[in-house]
Formats: structure tokens, sequence, C-alpha cells
């Protein structure tokens, strides 16, 4: 059984893998409360996966380590697997959903491991290395049902109260619900008052339907930029446990996530995955009772891949209404750019592109369509620029 004596125990056994990561304080991103972050994103490995998986295997006997140690993932726990085990010299072979982050595959390889790629999802990947499991007598090291995994999660939560015993309420990201579940356990166990809570993507709500109707519940499918947390069903003892010690989950969506991650990048300088974003999320789109209170966000990974880095940012721009498209109907005559342009530029509005283009979709054959891009610091800022070209006299599309 899961016990506090075993997480403490965990704690010392993780000494010498652990990367230290204090509390730090958040600038600017949830002004209505008094928010801090956890920043396993800057642990060994880029996550806190390596703390479960650290400890599952310390505790192998002699002749599960030499048959060697097989896992399945979307990523992070891959690399922890693999960090865990070359530490104690174990051989391990990692089952990844061919959808992973080439650059999670490849961090994978570079600890050690041995990878095999498994066509969908997690849960794929799972199935897949439960079979070679059978087949060559692997130890299995589940990513997140399983309690030594869970207590080595754990130890984030007695590092939280450690640093921070007033601390409010602890937001956590939940895929199947390690994290979350040793997180929880402890933090009741030391301050019952603390509040944790949970989040899913809005594409992958597994945990947050399965608490919801009582029973573990089977997606059918997954949809969400937070690979990490991309689960179509929570475990066994992370369901039990989260029923039991977590107050609350909530959902956030892409745009959400998106949003939070390029937050972070500008006003943290901190790079997170979006799994490792949505605690992050759910605090800056006011998703918890959190008004007033002292807060920890983990962040429990920053393994993201670049080429997706640019697509989530230019997302989160478009979110945050930093940038946006106006199309606007023209009459056709000389001057007209050079006025829309002149009212965008007074009211501090950038164009970064211009589109132009005749239609036969209006009313009037002297009509054409203006399409430019902008620049601009929010939804605000928009909507000033878009009353301002009104007001001239402008008719936009919408």
């Amino acid at each position: 059984m899961l016990t506090l004596d075993k997480i403490f125990n965990a704690s010392v056994v993780l000494k010498d893998i652990l990367r230290e990561t204090k509390l730090v304080k958040a600038n600017g991103i949830a002004p209505d409360c008094d928010l801090w972050f956890k920043p396993e994103n800057l642990q060994i490995t880029g996550s806190f996966k390596v703390r479960g998986s650290g400890y599952k295997i310390a505790n192998l006997t002699e002749e599960e380590k030499a048959r060697g140690v097989i896992a399945c993932s979307a990523g992070n726990h891959a690399q922890g697997v693999a960090l865990a085990a070359s530490k104690q010299g174990i051989k391990s072979l990692i089952c990844l959903p061919d959808s992973a982050p080439i650059s999670k595959v490849e961090a994978t390889k570079g600890y050690g491991a041995d990878v095999c790629l498994v066509n969908g999802v997690y849960d794929d990947a799972y199935n897949k290395a439960l079979e070679l499991r059978d087949e060559m007598g692997y130890t299995f090291v589940h990513p997140f049902d399983d309690e030594d995994v869970i207590a080595g999660q754990g130890t984030i939560g007695l590092e939280i109260i450690q640093e921070m015993s007033d601390v409010d309420a602890i937001i956590v990201p939940i895929g199947g619900g390690g994290l979350i579940s040793g997180i929880a356990y402890a933090v009741k166990q030391i301050s019952p008052k603390t509040k944790v809570y949970g989040v899913q993507a809005a594409g992958a709500p597994s945990m947050f339907n399965s608490v919801k109707n009582g029973c573990i519940e089977t997606l059918p499918s997954v949809s969400t930029i937070a690979d990490g947390i991309a689960v179509k069903q929570p475990g066994v003892n992370t369901f039990d446990l989260v029923s039991n010690y977590v107050d609350d989950i909530c959902l956030v969506t892409e745009d959400e996530i998106a949003a939070a991650i390029l937050t972070l990048i500008e006003k943290q300088k901190m790079c997170a995955e979006g799994a490792g974003a949505v605690a992050v999320a759910a605090a800056m789109f006011d998703k918890l009772p959190i008004k007033g209170k002292k807060v920890v966000s983990v962040i429990s990974g920053g393994n993201i891949d670049v080429t997706s880095l640019s697509r989530v940012i230019e997302r989160g721009l478009i979110k945050a209404g930093r940038k946006s498209m106006l199309v606007i109907e023209l009459v056709d005559k000389p001057g007209q750019l050079q006025e829309v342009s002149s009212i965008i530029s007074e009211h501090g509005g950038n164009v970064t592109g211009v589109h132009y283009e005749q239609t036969g979709d209006t009313e009037s054959i002297n009509v054409c369509v203006l399409r430019i891009s902008l620049e601009t610091r929010n939804y605000a800022h928009v909507l000033e620029i878009e009353n301002a070209l009104q007001e001239r006299g402008f008719r936009l599309q919408k």
C-alpha cells in the first residue's frame, strides 16, 4: 500500500538522481492570486517522470534487474526509465507511440534505451509493451498506475509543503493520474487544509469523466497538443487515489494551453510542453476558486518539440489577441490603403501582411476586399482599431 513513509523513503533514495527544483514566483501571469511554480521542466530529463521511474527501478530485485525493464510512454516516462536504468547498468526497452515528438524519441535513445515505435497513441504503446514483457521476460515499469511510481511522484508534494507550508492550493496536470495521486496523497497527510486541484486537456478528459461519473471510463480517442497527458483511460490505483484525495478537476482548451506556453516563455523565460503548461493555463483562465490564495502550479515538463513550439506560439499569439486579421471592404479608388494604414498606425498597430483582392461577392462592382495581418497588444487593442476604422466609414467583415 501507498504510505507517507514510502514517499519519504523515495525522497531519500532519489537524492542522488534528482535536480533540485525550488519554487519560482510567477510574474504577472495570474494577478488575482499569489502564484508560484514548481518547475519540474527543469528536472533531469526535462520532466518529473524521473522521480517515479527512478524509485521503481531502485526497488527491483537483482533478478528483475538482470532481465531488464520495459516501459511505454508518450516520451517523458521513457526518458526517466532510460536514465534510471542506465545509471544502474540495466537494459531498457521503451515502447512509444509513433506520434511522440522526435525530440523525445531521440532523447530516450540518448539516455541509453532501445526504442520500439508503435502505431497509435499511448494506450497502443502500453498494449505492445505488455506483449513484449510476456514474450521476453522484462519487468514492466508502469508510467502511472504503480505504487512505487506514485510514491516517487509524491516527493514533489513533500518538497512543496516543506518549502511553502502555508500554500493554499496546488494545481497539478493529470494524464493517467500518477503525478497528482502521489502529490495529493502526500499533501493531504501533512496539510489536509491545502487544496489539490487537477487539470486535464479538454481533448483528453479521461480522469475528469471517470471521477464525474464514479467509475473508470475509456475514451474512444484523444486529441490534444498536450501529448504527455493524452491518456484514454486512468489507472485503477490512480482513479481511487484521485477520487479520495483530489478536491476538483477542471479542463483547459487547446487555445488556453497554447496561451500558457507563450506566457511562460515571455514573462517567465521558461519553456513548458503542453502537458506542463495546463496547470498554468488553469490559473490564468480562472478555472478554479483560487482568487486571493497562495497557489503552486506544477509545471510537469518542458520537452516540447521545436517544430511544434513554433505552431503553439502562433496559436498562443492569436488566443491572446497579439496577432489578428482585419478584413475590410474598400471602394476601389486611390488612397484607400494609405488611409487604412494611417488609422492603424495612429492606434499603435503594426501591419505584418497585406492582401488585396477584387471580389464579386459584394453588391457594388467597385468594391474590393483588403485583408490585413496585424500585431497588436491584446483583444482590447484590436477592438480599438476596429472601432476607429468603422468611425471613419470603413466596413469590416467578421
